[in-house]
């Protein structure tokens, strides 16, 4: 007679588990594009606030989540997951992230490992100099301030928490073309700032790699190579996909011609170096500049 050979502990305790648990918190297109990439791997939990994107989640191979973090959610999801993303912004206004400072109420016990989205606008203006991820941070907007603030919680904690810093974001359904349709104007050449980009499907492996090999409370600047003028970037994007340039206003001109807060990202230029990312979490970029992206996404070739 035949006798069926027990499971090893390691094979019971995978049968009894199934796939490791990963939770997004915050899943737009990035997550998305995270869902995409670990769906075979994970039981991936992906929250937002509309129960309207519950269906897009699932389709994408996520378990969908709705979750507030503005409002007073008594859902837990302490426990949930060993692995968390965080990718949802501060609120809009004030200088604390209370999002952040919920989330991490309703995770409550650490889990295993946890990545939490910033932005570079943390190291304000450096008048164009390099910055690599020791410089002492020196935000000059509320928004960066609440980031800041979100850091700070993230790495408080007494878990594997590292965080990204992210510059522009850029991809498919994520480009200036509405700001070029209506002509919204951008620095003369002699006062242009620098600004830096990650195209989304990079910032989604840069996520995942964090995951496996980010250290404890380390910080990576998730940014690709280039860095251009931000008349050459939206020159750049309007060449490709055929719309007029810019038009080009002097510095006080132009502070009457945009909002308050599109003229804060015209205060703050700097070069991000991105070494950790590559020789860390062992990235090599997809996209290296915005030039390769912005060829791959309008799918012809350069002029």
């Amino acid at each position: 007679m035949h006798t069926k050979t027990p499971a090893t502990g390691a094979q019971s305790g995978r049968a009894r588990l199934g796939k490791p648990r990963l939770l997004i918190v915050g899943c737009g297109k990035v997550g998305l594009g995270i869902v995409a990439r670990l769906n075979r791997r994970f039981r991936v939990f992906a929250t937002t606030t509309s129960s309207e994107r519950c269906q897009a989640l699932r389709a994408s191979g996520a378990v969908p989540l709705v979750l507030d973090l503005d409002g007073r959610c008594a859902r837990r999801i302490e426990g949930l997951a060993a692995r968390v993303i965080c990718l949802v912004p501060p609120p809009s206004e004030g200088q604390t992230d209370t999002r952040m400072a919920h989330l991490l109420r309703l995770l409550h016990r650490p889990p295993g490992r946890f990545i939490y989205m910033s932005t570079t606008g943390v190291y304000g203006d450096r008048r164009g100099a390099m910055v690599h991820e020791s410089a002492p941070l020196a935000p000059i907007t509320e928004r960066a301030r609440r980031r800041v603030d979100g850091e700070r919680r993230a790495r408080a904690r007494p878990w594997q928490a590292s965080v990204l810093r992210v510059p522009g974001i850029y991809g498919p359904g994520r480009l200036p073309i509405e700001r070029l349709r209506r002509a919204i104007p951008a620095p003369l050449a002699a006062d242009d700032v620098l600004t830096n980009h990650i195209h989304m499907d990079d910032l989604a492996r840069i996520c995942i790699a964090g995951l496996f090999r980010a250290a404890p409370r380390r910080i990576y600047n998730a940014v690709d190579d280039s860095c251009l003028h931000l008349g050459e970037y939206l020159d750049l994007v309007a060449d490709r996909f055929g719309l007029p340039r810019p038009p080009r206003l002097p510095r006080e001109a132009l502070r009457q011609a945009v909002s308050p807060m599109q003229f804060s990202f015209f205060e703050e230029s700097r070069r991000l170096g991105n070494r950790r990312i590559k020789s860390e979490l062992r990235i090599r970029l997809q996209f290296p500049t915005a030039r390769d992206g912005l060829i791959a996404i309008a799918g012809r070739p350069a002029r």
